[in-house]
């Protein structure tokens, strides 16, 4: 017997954890954002009371598949992802042992959006919403959205190949640098990561004062959510918060995490005198997740939205998320409309980049380097999520 439900009270999905989990690590190409801890957390900080429609389907009893989904107007009534923002990728849970999971969520879902769009960002390439997509039984469309830099899983004298020879020599001596300042990595404890948190936020503020920080990561909120989450997942095993420390002083600190063939960095911050001292803090952290994800054996490195010089230069894959926006026959002109204000967004962002440029042209004589859209075009505020 197959059954679907839409989960509409906050404490009732704080109480699917077990669940959740157990279905999520048999969800393929699932993601530390698709946790239980991430999203719970999510709706707690960023309030969901009213809002929430958690599509739920179960076979026999046992949940074989999840839409974490939210009930949003601006102004058209859609359906968006739970963690929007400051999630980098967003997706649904389906079982990998029950190949009938997919047209069952998607009818679901088609029936729990009477009356709203579905609008689905920051979908990774082969992402189980993918499925959900491809069985949906209405007008449907697929569009571009941020683009991501991925490394292979290697050591880092392993990535210091893909440089060209003076550009490896020069970031060697540059590691020589860090190791001589006595830069000690320390791994914070799952009971730890509150104050660890908080520390790196501070050292993330100190960073970026006068400089653009995205002003979602001062807030309150944005720090309450890290706390319970990075406590969670470090628990679990699927994220590490890593202090650098010289003698008993951190001096910069970074969260990564880990999912299944795949290590994130997401978040760091770092003492401004490094900079000064002309530290290639950028350098000091990929050398530690490149540590990681190939002694955990993960195949790729996933630096995350953005394309920035810094990670480009490591000649790294830009991979780009999708944007899947749905729809019920009937909400086609709305549909219309929806994808209408998407193109004018975007249109409107281009040419605040073409300014931007115009602008750098006229001060240095040289024209900003062209790129794919980074993460500062889908978010607000200057950074990406990895900078």
């Amino acid at each position: 017997m197959t059954t679907a439900t839409v989960c509409r009270d906050p404490s009732q999905f704080g109480g699917l954890a077990r669940e959740w989990d157990e279905l999520s690590s048999r969800s393929p190409g699932a993601t530390a954002f698709q946790s239980h801890a991430w999203l719970h957390s999510w709706s707690q900080s960023y309030g969901t009371a009213g809002r929430l429609r958690v599509v739920l389907v179960r076979r026999e009893g046992r949940l074989v598949a999840a839409a974490p989904m939210m009930l949003v107007h601006r102004p058209l009534p859609t359906l968006v992802a739970l963690g929007r923002g400051i999630t980098d990728f967003c997706d649904v849970l389906l079982d990998g042992d029950f190949p009938g999971a997919a047209p069952l969520l998607a009818a679901a879902l088609h029936r729990a959006s009477r009356g709203a769009l579905v609008d689905l960002r920051e979908v990774r390439p082969g992402a189980a919403a993918e499925q959900v997509y491809d069985a949906w039984p209405g007008p449907r469309r697929a569009l571009q959205d941020s683009a991501c830099l991925e490394l292979p899983g290697v050591p880092m004298e392993v990535l210091l190949q893909r440089l060209p020879a003076a550009s490896a020599k020069r970031t060697r001596q540059k590691l020589r640098k860090i190791d001589k300042m006595g830069i000690k990595e320390h791994e914070v404890l799952p009971s730890e990561a509150g104050s660890g948190v908080r520390t790196l936020l501070r050292l993330h503020e100190m960073q970026w004062e006068g400089r653009g920080v995205t002003s979602e990561h001062l807030r309150p909120r944005f720090r309450a959510h890290l706390e319970r989450t990075v406590e969670r997942l470090a628990e679990s095993g699927h994220a590490t918060l890593t202090e650098y420390r010289v003698d008993d002083e951190t001096v910069a600190s970074d969260i990564t995490f880990i999912s299944g063939d795949m290590v994130c960095g997401y978040l760091y911050g770092a003492h401004p005198r490094l900079r000064s001292q002309r530290l290639d803090i950028t350098t000091m952290l990929l050398r530690h997740a490149a540590a990681q994800a190939h002694a955990r054996g993960c195949g790729t490195l996933n630096l995350l939205r953005g394309a920035e010089p810094h990670k480009l230069r490591w000649q790294a894959e830009s991979v780009a998320n999708q944007r899947l926006v749905m729809a019920r026959r009937e909400m086609v002109p709305a549909m219309g409309l929806h994808l209408a204000q998407i193109a004018g967004r975007q249109s409107a962002a281009q040419a605040v980049r073409r300014v931007r440029a115009a602008g750098l042209l006229r001060r240095t004589g040289r024209s900003a380097p062209a790129g794919p859209p980074t993460g500062a075009d889908t978010a607000s505020g200057a950074e990406s999520t990895r900078t």
